[in-house]
């Protein structure tokens, strides 16, 4: 595929590089990259070592000391030409991302944007890292704060947003001064082997040492794990499930090191009366069928007034019989597959759970096969009336089912409901009627990370901090203020006077 040799992907592949280098470890094993859109064997990487972690993580030392010592606007003039050469390769690199992971050719493209948007976000962040100024008690004395570099950023990404989250973490900690070590999920290696070779060109083109942007690629049981134990990395970023961002955190916390952690959604749109149904119909669909349903900020829960349950109902069913399900690289289709037959198994189950309890599934569910369908990944979209309370429903099921759900009475109720869940990452509310509105905003509103008003709860903007509550994590990245979690906060006082006063008045005469 012409895709594959212009982002220079191999039949066969090395698994660890350190920005400008590749190390040639072979001997620990070949991980066989396969297609859900169908079925066919992409290519392969071999793994890396613990030997090619240690080799990374002694060239990442000794480029931060390099590094953080550049002024931050010339590290930003570097993430600019990586946001220049990304907007070169956005075509080939988008069509893998949706080739190796099943999101939509749209979508694929999407997510390369959202890398090139975020670069030139951190390129004017570059020039912001403000610190404050504060009024000492003491005469002659001048205080303030400010921002130093970290260190090692450790990122380990997940598969549904292959490239795009490593962007967020990586442009962001290079303008703070960090180096970074990236670990992409298993399922989707060749997109991050892609990238580091689209950006090792600009690395070269500077004259940059190694190990400012590192990546590993190997088994989660061995460099995975000394990865977040490594006393070495002062910050790990993870994007995974609650049990994976529940083992790293201890981990890490055993260590006292910090993590940032955006783990798993259980995302709602409430619907009440006073909504504009023309305009939430198609924020509905594509936030609960958007990447097969597989987003973590995906619309999970439809907290529907009973006053227009039927209706709202009945609508989404029309909409979901229009849903062109299939080759994702083909753009008249709407959905593609799964990740994996795994992920199908998962979806099944999920089904299968509900219909024990009494749900009535009203659309879809069904595992698609045929001509078209020969991975065995695709699925059609379900919908589900449910009970908000139901395990399943509490769960997050990385699968396309949204699930109907009542609320009687005021929005209050249906507020209640929302929050009645584990996981706050996104939430969205469809209403004309202010008052409604502004109380899902409020103190006593959403419980979530992400709060939106007439918008649904996927397709956040790199602008805003991106992270959730609960058990999604608290972490936040990407825009706003997040920088500052890549930074360690030094306060600063100074005397500039002839005395010695201390603070609060304290005498002490020697």
């Amino acid at each position: 595929m012409q895709f594959l040799q212009d982002l220079g992907i191999r039949e066969k592949n090395l698994g660890s590089s350190t920005g400008c280098e590749w190390n040639e470890t072979t001997d620990q094993g070949e991980l066989q990259v396969v297609s859900p859109v169908d079925g066919e064997n992409i290519a392969s990487v071999w793994l890396a070592s613990e030997a090619d972690f240690e080799n990374i993580i002694n060239k990442a030392k000794e480029a931060f000391k390099f590094w953080r010592m550049v002024p931050a606007p010339k590290r930003g003039e570097i993430v600019r030409q990586i946001g220049l050469r990304l907007r070169e390769f956005k075509e080939p690199l988008g069509t893998l991302v949706s080739y190796e992971m099943g999101k939509s050719l749209q979508e694929g493209w999407g997510e390369v944007q959202e890398m090139i948007d975020i670069c030139d976000f951190a390129v004017g962040q570059s020039r912001q890292l403000y610190g404050f100024t504060m009024h000492s008690e003491r005469v002659q004395h001048r205080m303030y704060d400010q921002y130093h570099p970290l260190g090692i950023v450790g990122v380990i990404t997940a598969f549904n947003f292959p490239v795009a989250v490593w962007a967020w973490n990586a442009m962001i900690a290079a303008v703070c001064g960090d180096v970074v070590l990236w670990k992409p999920s298993s399922k989707v290696p060749l997109t991050a082997i892609a990238v580091q070779k689209i950006i090792q060109g600009v690395l070269k083109e500077n004259d940059l040492p190694e190990g400012l942007f590192n990546l590993l690629i190997g088994r989660g049981s061995s460099v995975g794990e000394r990865m977040i134990n490594e006393k070495r990395i002062p910050l790990i970023s993870v994007t995974g499930s609650i049990a994976v961002g529940r083992h790293t955190a201890e981990a890490v916390g055993r260590r006292l090191g910090r993590t940032i952690l955006e783990l798993g959604g259980n995302n709602a749109i409430i619907l009440t009366p006073d909504a504009d149904f023309k305009l939430a119909l198609p924020a509905i669909v594509f936030g609960a069928v958007g990447t097969a349903g597989q987003r973590c900020t995906t619309t999970r829960r439809l907290i529907i007034h009973e006053s227009i349950f039927d209706q709202v109902r009945d609508a989404l069913v029309q909409a979901y019989e229009g849903l062109k399900i299939g080759d994702p690289l083909d753009q008249k289709n709407h959905v593609g597959p799964l990740i994996d037959k795994a992920a199908v198994e998962m979806f099944t189950h999920a089904l299968e759970q509900l219909k024990g309890l009494g749900g009535k599934i009203v659309f879809g569910g069904q595992v698609l096969s045929g001509a078209g369908y020969e991975s065995g990944c695709y699925v059609r979209p379900a919908l589900v009336e449910a009970e908000n309370h139901w395990d399943i429903v509490q769960e997050e099921t990385f699968a396309p089912i949204l699930y109907l759900i009542k609320y009687r009475g005021d929005v209050e109720n249906a507020i209640a409901l929302h929050n009645d869940v584990p996981q706050g990452l996104s939430s969205a509310i469809f209403s004309n009627n202010l008052r409604e509105t502004e109380l899902f905003l409020s103190h006593a509103g959403s419980d979530c990370g992400i709060a939106n008003v007439n918008i649904g709860t996927s397709g956040a903007e790199i602008g805003g901090a991106f992270g959730g509550e609960k058990e999604t994590g608290g972490g936040r990245e990407s825009g706003s203020d997040a920088w500052k979690g890549y930074m360690r906060r030094q306060t600063n006082t100074i005397n500039w006077g002839n005395e010695l006063p201390l603070a609060q008045g304290i005498k002490f005469e020697i």
